[in-house]
């Protein structure tokens, strides 16, 4: 997400660095071998097939979720088994076949999707083309939605995943761990970091945490969820999920780890703060005014979702006379034929727009448009007609609801949500003081709140202010040279300044 280069690139793809040095192929089939390992941090996605051909022994290395294993299968070794000797051009038609002779050219093979087979003694290496093309409908998460940029999403499949991340990372950097939790079901969880940027000690919390879990099943990312967070009875969401690829290589290269699981489209990334949840792949896809005017809307939604409920219900019943005169006597004419108090007034109607959404997301999407829709309309008409609520409290719920969907984190919406109702009672027992120890309680405890270790309200609580340029408001990406703090990352800098093309400029100096 915050790729920086001193100037344009080419249109010919550049080459990687770990190419830029020339390594010389071993006589020992051995020693190639764990040069290779050793250059992929022995990730467990690195497969290898020996074989034997022309009495040598030999092994193809390729990674699984890159590679077309059935094509390897089919077209490299059912050949070489049939035909253990000869030439091998001859013998591997149907496989655009590469020698090489540096070995560093067979690790970034491996990692662009290539094959790669050494034979015992040979002077040179072959680069096979069976690269994996996952024909799959490119379908964009419904709750995760973008104006610009990829209009793709996860997958139920583990290996389709993984082939997502690696084509966005095509570094061999890119590290995956796998374990099997659930004594029954077995469910493969991927662990997906950066080796050269994310903590050790990150990794090792996160193995550690996930190696701990005792259970029969273990049927999805949620579960993980519960058994892995810091503080299971609170409110906030301690891991953010996604299904979007972009963003979960975004978190992968600010030093975060990344969780996946089999049979589910869901990524977990920890550790995360507050303000991750506020951030959508819109505010990067857009001009940085644009973005930061927008996030600042997303924080202001979440202030009228917990508080404008319960200010209602404290000015009514507390302190009416902040109100200007007139908007007393217009709320005073609205409140004359409701029977109930502020307070079961605003719960009612809380209660019936919670079944109104629940209905909605149950029925099928073109029927539940209309439910919400024409049920919003109708029951909220007929509510007020009867006497039940007031035009105002329909305002208030309302504006409240609306406030709710701007969040792009579903889980954090559910939050807010909730958050509200306590703040409801305290304002119909003590008015504004009921509402100024709720939210003391709830401040306290995001200071206390931590995600793997990280402070949850960093880097607020704690203040850094070189990581504030991408909390509230986004600063431009050619200023934000440095990841964030809170993920604890090996290299904090990137490149010191990425508008390069400024120095060429004549016209600059």
């Amino acid at each position: 997400m915050f790729k920086k280069g001193k100037r344009p690139l080419p249109l010919k793809r550049k080459k990687r660095s770990i190419a830029q040095k020339e390594v010389e192929l071993d006589s020992s089939l051995q020693k190639n071998i764990a040069y290779i390992e050793e250059m992929l941090f022995h990730s467990e996605e690195l497969k290898k097939r020996t074989i034997r051909f022309n009495d040598q022994e030999g092994v193809i290395l390729y990674i699984e979720s890159l590679t077309d294993t059935n094509l390897i299968r089919r077209e490299v070794l059912q050949p070489l088994i049939r035909q253990q000797e000869g030439d091998l051009e001859e013998t591997l038609l149907s496989v655009d076949i590469q020698k090489e002779r540096n070995l560093a050219n067979a690790v970034e093979a491996v990692v662009a999707g290539e094959s790669v087979l050494i034979l015992d003694g040979n002077r040179e290496f072959f680069v096979l083309s069976t690269a994996v093309v996952h024909k799959r409908n490119l379908s964009e998460p419904e709750n995760e939605s973008v104006i610009r940029g990829p209009h793709n999403g996860f997958v139920e499949q583990l290996t389709v995943n993984l082939y997502s991340i690696r084509k966005r990372i095509e570094s061999p950097h890119l590290t995956v761990r796998f374990i099997e939790v659930g004594r029954v079901t077995k469910t493969k969880i991927a662990i997906v970091y950066m080796r050269d940027l994310t903590n050790p000690d990150l990794v090792e919390e996160v193995e550690r945490r996930i190696q701990s879990v005792s259970s029969d099943a273990v049927l999805s990312p949620g579960f993980i969820q519960e058994f892995t967070e810091d503080n299971p009875y609170s409110p906030f969401p301690q891991h953010l999920n996604t299904e979007r690829p972009d963003r979960t290589v975004s978190n992968l290269m600010e030093g975060r780890v990344a969780l996946l699981a089999e049979e589910d489209p869901t990524a977990l990334i920890v550790p995360v703060t507050l303000y991750a949840f506020y951030q959508a792949p819109d505010d990067y896809n857009s001009r940085w005014l644009i973005g930061s005017f927008i996030r600042v809307l997303r924080f202001m939604s979440f202030m009228i979702t917990t508080h404008l409920p319960a200010l209602y219900i404290a000015t009514i019943s507390f302190h009416p006379e902040i109100l200007p005169i007139e908007l007393i006597f217009t709320i005073k004419d609205t409140l004359e034929q409701v029977p109930f108090p502020p307070l079961l007034e605003a719960m009612l109607m809380e209660l019936i727009f919670e079944l109104l959404r629940e209905a909605g997301v149950r029925l099928p999407s073109r029927v539940g448009q209309t439910i919400g829709i024409v049920g919003g309309l109708v029951i909220g008409e007929a509510i007020v007609q009867a006497g039940l609520v007031s035009y105002t409290m329909i305002i208030v719920v309302a504006l409240t609801a609306i406030s709710s969907f701007l969040v792009p984190s579903h889980e954090m919406s559910s939050a807010t949500r909730l958050l509200r109702f306590p703040l409801m009672f305290a304002a119909a027992t003590f008015g504004y003081i009921g509402i100024s120890f709720g939210l003391m309680i709830i401040f306290i405890h995001l200071c206390k709140l931590k995600s793997f270790g990280t402070p949850y309200l960093a880097p607020l609580a704690p203040l850094r202010l070189k990581d504030m340029k991408d909390a509230f408001l986004r600063a431009p990406i050619w200023k934000m040279n440095q990841r964030p703090h809170d993920s604890h990352p090996q290299r904090m800098k990137q490149e010191a300044y990425s508008r390069g093309w400024k120095h060429s400029d004549p016209g600059t100096e």
